[in-house]
């Protein structure tokens, strides 16, 4: 089961492999060395975690007023 969709496009950010490097720009992989994080290779291994969730959306309040005619 794949967490976020059946198809991952394969990038070195998501790769357990890759580990981000100090500056947090490029990607230090243990098969390539310094990548990119949008490259990928025939190593890649996803790793579900690695990946951020998006914020959720802030909704606005709304009051009894709002919904008369």
């Amino acid at each position: 089961m794949k967490l976020f969709g059946k198809s991952i496009d394969p990038c070195c950010y998501y790769c357990k492999l890759g580990k981000k490097t100090s500056d947090q720009q490029m990607i230090l992989c243990a098969r390539c060395g310094v990548v990119s994080p949008s490259y990928s290779c025939k190593h890649f291994q996803y790793a579900p975690l690695k990946r951020t969730p998006k914020k959720n959306l802030i909704l606005p309040t709304y009051k009894k007023e709002d919904f008369l005619l």
